[in-house]
């Protein structure tokens, strides 16, 4: 595959190493920052063949499929590093909607999309880490951190998106682009995902921004206002999404009224709160 950065990327001096197939593109994009990469270094294949999600499970890259990993090095503490998920989020979700005009919503500050429930319900986003495409999973964002020699902490943002098919036994419902007739390829997805990515950082700005994301964020997230159950463990917390905090924490309102503030866990959404959870 021909992969190469968007206009906005490369002017806002990204880089990029392709490859044709690998094991893991979160792996590779590790590897160089321990070797002292500054980062800025996008990792992108076509084929990945030991990929990852969250909680360690299993990742599928059918050829075709996009796997792309952004390495970050930051100066931020650990906490503010990992808003960066939601600044993926929102990259993927407006490259997405370039791609496929009919998702598209008017414009938002410096690039990004503004939120519009009422255009845009068929892309939604997912806490913590999912684009969502007519309810099925599209894609899967994975951060993973580590302190380099320089004492800046290194962020690899993983990104995996289903193109040209959707990976098989999975315990969840999953989408792909071919599925809902959207003619576009992972050179095309990527390109849109590079130059949404910088407009999207830029806002974010080492963290100081994240008010403004997280409010973008919100405008597209999937399940507000809706029944919510979210798994930490052996227990199960059960209530309404209300909102995600100011350090990008879900929030949930109990049957009791009490708020619930949850850092990590697997959440189901609606309907599938009750059968699943």
């Amino acid at each position: 595959m021909d992969f190469a950065l968007g206009p906005k990327a490369r002017a806002a001096g990204y880089r990029l190493k392709a490859f044709d197939t690998i094991g893991s593109t979160n792996v590779e994009a590790m590897s160089r920052a321990r070797d002292g990469d500054a980062g800025r270094l996008w990792i992108v294949s076509g084929y990945q063949s030991a990929g990852r999600g969250r909680r360690g499970r299993a990742w599928q890259t059918p050829d075709g499929n996009l796997a792309a990993s952004l390495l970050q090095v930051v100066n931020c503490p650990s906490n503010i590093a990992a808003t960066l998920g939601f600044v993926a989020g929102l990259a993927l979700d407006e490259a997405v909607r370039r791609i496929a005009p009919d998702l598209a919503v008017a414009v938002g500050v410096d690039g990004v999309d503004g939120g519009d429930r009422a255009q845009g319900g068929r892309l939604r986003l997912k806490w913590p880490n999912d684009v969502l495409l007519d309810g099925g999973k599209l894609a899967g964002i994975l951060l993973e951190a580590e302190t380099v020699g320089t004492g800046a902490l290194a962020v690899v943002v993983g990104i995996g998106v289903n193109i040209s098919e959707v990976p098989r036994e999975l315990p969840y419902r999953a989408t792909a682009l071919c599925e809902l007739g959207i003619a576009a390829n992972a050179d095309d997805v990527f390109q849109a995902l590079s130059d949404a990515w910088a407009g999207a950082e830029r806002v974010w700005n080492e963290g100081k921004g994240f008010p403004e994301i997280r409010k973008l964020w919100l405008d597209r997230a999937a399940g507000i206002g809706e029944e919510v159950a979210v798994r930490i463990g052996d227990e199960v917390l059960r209530g309404v999404f209300d909102t995600i905090d100011s350090e990008g924490r879900l929030v949930i309102r109990e049957a009791s009224g009490a708020l619930r503030t949850i850092s990590a866990g697997e959440v189901h959404l609606g309907t599938v709160a009750a059968e699943r959870a």
